[in-house]
């Protein structure tokens, strides 16, 4: 097992279950320390490679994810690689998108969907979630389940 992320450090959410997930906008430089081992990025375009492993989820700024089970199997994918390796989930600024994936993440963590939002805005970020749409994509999260597919 890897060291996990530093709790005290910027961007870090604590789950519940004591999981440890660092949020951020690739608009940004990389934070100094160590780098994640997997990293969910949430863009409308594909990212630039980077030098660890990650998935791209197609999901345009302000919007919701273009494959809603594939941003559900990815953030699965996060949730279960963080109890055990540095995860990350990033877009362009690090909150609307970012901090939607991070409230579902808090759901997949036993955070009921109603509460996921403010959980987020109080741990993350104040401003996370921006839009109406992505507040209710939270609340319904996960929806669409890998065996509904």
């Amino acid at each position: 097992m890897i060291d996990l992320w530093d709790p005290a450090a910027a961007g870090v959410l604590r789950l519940p279950s004591g999981r440890l997930v660092r949020g951020r906008g690739l608009r940004h430089p990389l934070p100094e320390g160590p780098v994640p081992a997997f990293g969910v990025y949430l863009l409308s375009k594909r990212p630039p490679a980077v030098g660890w492993e990650a998935r791209w989820v197609r999901w345009p700024d302000f919007w919701l994810p273009s494959d809603r089970p594939d941003a559900s199997a990815a953030l699965r994918e996060a949730w279960e690689r963080a109890a055990t390796e540095r995860v990350e989930v990033a877009c362009g600024g690090g909150v609307g998108r970012t901090g939607t994936a991070l409230a579902c993440l808090a759901v997949l963590d036993g955070v009921p969907g109603g509460e996921a939002v403010a959980y987020v805005r109080a741990h993350y970020r104040p401003g996370a979630v921006e839009t109406p749409w992505q507040r209710r994509f939270v609340t319904r999260f996960p929806g669409e389940t890998p065996a509904d597919a």
